[in-house]
């Protein structure tokens, strides 16, 4: 196998124009992908501002020519309740495409009590049709908190899961097998473990998954010491995701010095599209503004 290393070669902040409701809170969390006619799509976490009462996130649907200038829809497509899983709010989504055109949405469901999330799903034609569905993954005794999708098929044709779940005070990753893009989901062993005395020796997020090379794809996972400053990584598995094959030793992108050490000292990967022949990875900084780094592969 040929070494696997990336380097960033130019940082662009995105931009994103809509309502006033929009407007006015933080973002997160961008999932975008290539739609028709090389139109850039995009599902995004809009969240109340530091001091601003109100629900944890309301999910938006926004488009693009160019991949970094976006225009929201006038409301947002998820929103919370009136069930209560998601009464809370609603956060990090996922978007996969069937192959006949309509669309499984993950996405991460508050309660009331604003103390657990639970993976939800919903499914529709488009962005402004999708229905809800319930529970993807339920948490379990050892993993709670499921959320966080990244979803693959494989080389073989087999459907992975990878999520977020919480365990012992960290949060981990987790995989699961399912029959299809909606599973019903199966959990497999943990895929790859927090290192000690590294940047990644607490916690582990998901990432997505840069599958240009379906033989060795590559997440671009979130990592994290325990004070919670998480910093960007790759790991690089087998086909099936059954190995590790690679994997980085310092993190790829790191928030810029925080002027204060109480600040938000965050980066958090949400998706990755190749274009112009480099992969485009989207990502959130300081939980409130999104940002592109175009990559390149060596």
């Amino acid at each position: 196998m040929a070494q696997i290393d990336f380097n960033v070669e130019a940082t662009d902040a995105v931009k994103l124009d809509g309502p006033k409701e929009l407007l006015e809170r933080d973002l997160m969390s961008p999932y975008v992908w290539k739609g028709k006619d090389d139109v850039f799509l995009m599902m995004v976490r809009a969240v109340p501002k530091p001091g601003a009462k109100g629900d944890s996130g309301t999910i938006w649907y926004a488009t693009s020519n160019d991949g970094l200038s976006f225009t929201a829809t006038a409301k947002p497509v998820i929103v919370p309740g009136p069930g209560p899983e998601d009464i809370s709010g609603c956060e990090d989504p996922t978007v996969v495409e069937r192959s006949d055109g309509t669309y499984v949405v993950y996405y991460t469901g508050v309660d009331a009590s604003r103390s657990h999330g639970e993976m939800l799903y919903a499914e529709g034609p488009s962005m402004g049709k999708l229905v809800k569905k319930g529970v993807a993954i339920p948490s379990t005794p050892t993993e709670g908190n499921v959320k966080e999708a990244t979803v693959d098929r494989t080389k073989a044709g087999a459907w992975r899961l990878f999520y977020e779940y919480a365990a012992g005070g960290a949060s981990l990753v987790g995989l699961a097998i399912g029959e299809s893009e909606a599973g019903p989901w199966q959990h497999e062993k943990q895929p790859f473990k927090p290192r000690p005395d590294g940047w990644d020796a607490w916690h582990l997020s998901t990432g997505p998954l840069l599958t240009s090379d379906k033989d060795h794809p590559v997440m671009f996972y979130n990592g994290a010491t325990q004070d919670a400053r998480w910093r960007i990584g790759w790991i690089a598995f087998d086909a099936e995701y059954s190995k590790v094959v690679d994997r980085c030793v310092e993190p790829l992108i790191s928030p810029p010095p925080a002027a204060n050490r109480l600040d938000t000292d965050i980066v958090f990967a949400a998706s990755v599209v190749i274009a112009g022949g480099h992969p485009w990875l989207y990502y959130s900084r300081g939980d409130a503004a999104l940002y592109r780094a175009t990559l390149k592969r060596s």
